[in-house]
């Protein structure tokens, strides 16, 4: 029997969709629009590419009473038609940003951790979820990056996403799902205005779309004219962005201070979006450029940008996480033993052959009743050797170009209260040998 005239229409849109792509795995929720994708997808794979490895991932939130049976809906449905199928459990934090915001989190940080090499993610939404989204950045007073809504084909959460139905709608899929008599899954949430997407889809978009039947494509289209708008700046932009940052990610305040407020706004949301940061308000930027950019250079000025630091040292501009506080730690060490750092630092080592160090790490033994720490925190004169005299902490880190930032992140050795090196940057003049007293080559690496 030959498949229903739009099944074969669905398979040719999804065959131009997915292009060259054959690893595919499908976000399968077992509702109206993953059902189809799927369905789609393997009669693709059955009648037309045969090479293509098709699987499905489900994320169990644990949010309502029904979800062992919807991911038993999904295995049935899978194993049916000889689809690859996992069931991953993940929890839901709903005071970060609201459960809407907290469950879609969950589920992507869920498939990046199971996607396999070269495997492509495809999601199922469509036309009226576009319009939505669209909706939802026009209620936030979003620009025209969040305008853009969602992407046919993108790659910023490191691996390739593809959405091959955004240009069809609601109507389109329900219609294909009945004619192939396909059961799904309909989320009781989905009911519940009190969620911002709910309250458009059940109470606002039904009289525009009567209205208006084909607002959904006209948001669309204002969607693809704003993604065109940000590509073109993208591209006019990436030169001068390349020139401004360096090696660290740093920006140069100087080289942006002269710009247009347009101008450096927009270099700032691509250095911010191109290092991982949540896309600032307007109001955040202004903060960024003139709390922080424009600072005294003494006044350690910094904004908390999600879960990133905006910092400025020496009139540039980073990005940095939040680093938890190793101000007042102090570690005991043996150095027969390699000593693993906090917080990822990596580790501290010693050694009796000095042929392979440089001469500025190689310290002297301990002497009898002097004990060994590890601190994070220095105050006070420190006498560097190669320093004519004596130099306070704090201009010495100065002196060597170290940020704020990283000067209680460095490990420092003392032989009881007595600072002896800060490997990798210097030893004081109370580590070096006497009377040819033993001594060690001090190494600091990130290799355990």
């Amino acid at each position: 029997m030959n498949p229903h005239p739009s099944a074969l229409l669905l398979a040719q849109h999804l065959r131009n969709k997915i292009g060259h792509a054959r690893k595919l795995c499908v976000a399968f929720s077992g509702g109206l629009d993953s059902t189809v994708l799927l369905a789609g997808l393997t009669q693709l794979r059955d009648s037309q590419i045969t090479d293509i490895q098709l699987r499905a991932l489900h994320v169990h939130h644990g949010l309502s009473q029904f979800a062992d049976n919807w991911a038993t809906h999904c295995h049935d449905f899978c194993q049916q038609r000889n689809i690859g199928f996992s069931v991953i459990k993940v929890q839901v934090n709903a005071q970060d940003g609201g459960i809407e915001a907290a469950a879609r989190a969950a589920r992507y940080q869920a498939f990046s951790a199971q996607l396999q090499d070269g495997e492509v993610l495809l999601t199922a939404q469509h036309l009226n979820d576009q319009c939505e989204t669209f909706l939802l950045a026009l209620k936030r007073g979003s620009g025209p990056a969040g305008l853009s809504a969602m992407s046919a084909d993108s790659s910023g959460l490191g691996y390739r996403l593809l959405r091959p139905l955004l240009d069809l709608s609601r109507d389109q899929l329900e219609e294909y799902a009945d004619q192939h008599q396909l059961t799904w899954i309909d989320d009781d949430s989905n009911q519940d205005a009190r969620f911002d997407r709910n309250f458009l889809r059940l109470d606002i978009l039904p009289s525009l779309y009567a209205r208006w039947p084909h607002f959904a494509q006209s948001t669309a289209r204002s969607a693809s004219l704003c993604a065109e708008q940000e590509a073109l700046l993208d591209e006019l932009l990436g030169e001068s962005l390349i020139a401004l940052t360096d090696d660290q990610g740093s920006l140069s305040v100087e080289g942006i201070e002269s710009f247009s407020t347009a101008r450096r706004s927009a270099l700032l949301r691509r250095w911010l979006a191109g290092r991982g940061a949540k896309m600032p308000s307007r109001e955040q930027l202004q903060r960024i450029w003139y709390e922080v950019a424009l600072s005294r250079e003494d006044a350690k000025a910094q904004l908390q940008l999600g879960s990133f630091v905006v910092r400025r040292f020496r009139q540039r501009l980073y990005l940095l996480p939040q680093y938890s506080s190793l101000k007042d730690q102090v570690i005991s060490w043996d150095p027969a033993e390699k000593l693993l750092l906090p917080d990822a630092l990596g580790v501290l080592s010693v050694y009796s052959d000095l042929a392979d160090g440089g001469e500025n790490f190689i310290i002297r033994q301990p002497r009898a009743g002097e004990t060994i720490t590890v601190r994070f925190h220095a105050s006070g004169m420190i006498e560097k050797v190669g320093r004519d005299r004596a130099r306070q902490a704090k201009k010495l880190w100065s002196e060597l170009g170290v940020p704020p930032w990283q000067r209680d992140r460095i490990p420092l050795v003392y032989y009881n209260e007595q600072l002896i090196a800060a490997p990798g940057w210097f030893i004081t003049r109370q580590a070096l040998a006497e009377n040819n007293e033993g001594q060690w080559r001090l190494v600091w690496s990130f290799a355990q």
